[in-house]
């Protein structure tokens, strides 16, 4: 069985890396190089370090769609799959026709909710109980296509988008595998996707500025959502303060949302629209990711003073 693998991020890794222990995969893409750090170097995708170290072919299109080149080479190849996780660009229909069995998307949410660039985030920052990884025949539309297999994940309440996203990351790559010899040896039936839909936009820095008129249950899972990037941020004097851990206090409160009610080794307690949010961790700039108890060893938080402002 030949496969063309297509993928990009870390959360792509594992799947390559079962699929080329499981089968012959002639060729992998992913997007180009990139400048990171400082020197402002190009940067391999870690999809292409893996498929490096296992000396299998390598395309870098910019734009696959307009590729004329690595089109023709994938027919060349005429693989019985492609596997696309976490590519990052859409699939033209004269490339989705390639392949024998068709071309299987690994998405990180239980369709057809959280379609989109950011589902692990938004699973979380609207405070879902349950995510998991769908496989999907791929179509034209945005993660549209026929499901295939399912696999769920509990999310538990102090869960972050970081930590559900390595699980699924895991999970995913297994998942895959039963998809792709399910769908060889003829025994999953494609369904169609049915039903209410969210569309998962991609995250931006905007998103990060808690608004402490919203309940703290809705803040709790918004700085759950965004860590580890961009992570959750308000004011304290005039300095940007990150959070990093949180929690509800069910109490309700009249002072001013935002205001600081209390501050001990457990938490900062902090006002809200409603209830009240305990910060547990946060980073001031110049410094590193600090528990409270940490953070009022050598500084000190001004009770009553209004974050945010």
């Amino acid at each position: 069985m030949k496969i063309v693998f297509m993928g990009t991020p870390d959360f792509a890794v594992p799947s390559l890396k079962r699929i080329i222990e499981e089968y012959e995969v002639s060729a992998v893409l992913t997007q180009p190089d990139k400048p990171k750090g400082r020197g402002k170097k190009l940067a391999y995708s870690p999809v292409k370090e893996e498929a490096l170290k296992h000396e299998i072919s390598v395309y870098q299109p910019i734009k696959l769609k307009d590729d004329r080149e690595v089109i023709e080479k994938l027919k060349k190849i005429n693989p019985d799959f492609i596997i696309v996780v976490a590519f990052g660009q859409i699939l033209t229909k004269e490339v989705l026709d390639i392949p024998k069995y068709g071309c299987i998307n690994l998405h990180a949410s239980l369709l057809p909710m959280y379609r989109g660039a950011a589902p692990i985030n938004w699973a979380i920052i609207k405070g879902e109980r349950v995510s998991g990884n769908t496989t999907m025949l791929m179509d034209v539309g945005l993660d549209t296509g026929d499901m295939l297999l399912k696999e769920e994940v509990k999310i538990h309440d102090g869960m972050t988008s970081g930590e559900l996203h390595d699980i699924l990351m895991e999970s995913g790559a297994e998942l895959l595998l039963k998809t792709i010899k399910g769908l060889y040896d003829g025994n999953i039936k494609p369904i169609k996707q049915e039903g209410e839909t969210f569309y998962a936009k991609m995250l931006d820095k905007k998103l990060a500025h808690i608004n402490w008129n919203e309940d703290a249950y809705y803040i709790h899972n918004l700085v759950r959502g965004l860590n580890p990037w961009p992570i959750a941020y308000t004011e304290y004097k005039g300095e940007r303060m990150k959070l990093y851990k949180t929690k509800v206090m069910y109490n309700e409160v009249s002072k001013k949302p935002g205001t600081i009610l209390d501050v001990n080794k457990e938490g900062i307690k902090v006002a809200c629209g409603k209830n009240i949010l305990i910060i547990e961790k946060v980073q001031f700039p110049n410094g590193k990711p600090l528990t409270i108890e940490q953070y009022i060893n050598g500084h000190s938080i001004e009770k009553d003073l209004v974050l945010g402002e």
